[in-house]
């Protein structure tokens, strides 16, 4: 009988879309929960080179999705998932785009990266326009404007220290490689539920990060030092992968199916506001620039959003 029921096919329903409230909220949740693992990031970069640090955070992260996906979906579902497909999406749209943030990050400077992560709803908007044919309107051109204007100003007062070259260019392409990565994790992956889609696009991402990291140690560089790992900073290491990237991640595609990837994507603009309420609480300075920054992106995800009031 077990093993009939285990060869039967799952029939798990598709999950009803969110309406636009609800979907704006988990989009939000999704921006904090990535965000709060932050913090979390600083008790272990130092200690592991941040190609292995990226496979390790993903492997993690992957594994506790996939086992999450088994539980409540059954095993037949993800033995029957479109592994290939969803293991190349995941690599693009996580590890891809991790690798050239890395890049990123050790060519140029935080300011410079995050400036330049302010293009996402640009591209996830003009993916939309480009591929699934949408009108761009004057309300969602404001709304995108905001969003931008938004997420500059949270960096207005360190501006002058932008600098361009192969990091911002790695910046870029990782930035296009995640927005195009989280539209393709819902478009091509229809008959997965969101839980299936993360856990199977995460796993892509770590076995791309794992390939990677292996070649490096292979031409040389050190393996991390496990012996500096304490438990401070292995309840780090799964907050920075369990929390801001599996959880996170799995939000962030419930949003994404409902709101389309250029509305989710305009959210992004506000993370530096809540990394900064975050620190906040934890006894950090109030950063006003960063609030006021906040305050336009929101100004800006309602009106893009908005329909014309029709005329009775």
């Amino acid at each position: 009988m077990s093993a009939d029921i285990l060869s039967a096919p799952l029939a798990v329903p598709a999950p009803p879309r969110l309406g636009p409230v609800g979907a704006n909220l988990i989009c939000l949740l999704s921006m904090l929960v990535w965000a709060a693992g932050l913090p979390a990031a600083d008790l272990v970069i130092g200690l592991v080179p941040p190609l292995q640090l990226t496979a390790l955070r993903c492997l993690l992260a992957g594994s506790v999705l996939v086992a999450l996906w088994a539980l409540v979906e059954g095993p037949r579902a993800v033995l029957d998932a479109p592994w290939l497909r969803g293991l190349c999406v995941g690599g693009v749209a996580i590890g891809l785009a991790s690798v050239f943030l890395i890049i990123a990050q050790a060519a140029t400077d935080a300011v410079t990266v995050a400036v330049i992560s302010a293009t996402m709803p640009v591209i996830g908007i003009a993916l939309e326009c480009l591929l699934d044919g949408r009108r761009f309107s004057a309300r969602l051109g404001i709304g995108l404007a905001l969003s931008l204007a938004g997420g500059v100003l949270a960096y207005a007062a360190s501006l002058g220290a932008l600098t361009f070259g192969i990091g911002a260019l790695a910046a870029l392409i990782s930035i296009l490689a995640y927005t195009w990565g989280s539209r393709a994790t819902v478009t091509m992956l229809p008959g997965l539920t969101p839980l299936g889609r993360s856990a199977i696009t995460v796993a892509g991402a770590a076995v791309c990060a794992l390939v990677l990291a292996g070649g490096q140690i292979a031409l040389g560089t050190p393996w991390p030092d496990l012996g500096a790992f304490g438990w401070r900073e292995i309840g780090g290491l799964f907050a920075f992968s369990v929390g801001s990237l599996a959880i996170s991640q799995l939000l962030w595609i419930v949003s994404v199916g409902s709101l389309g990837i250029g509305a989710a994507s305009l959210h992004m603009n506000a993370v530096p506001f809540y990394v900064m309420l975050i620190v906040f609480l934890l006894g950090g300075a109030w950063n006003w620039p960063q609030a006021g920054g906040a305050a336009v992106v929101v100004l800006g995800v309602i009106i893009a959003q908005s329909r014309p009031r029709r005329e009775s």
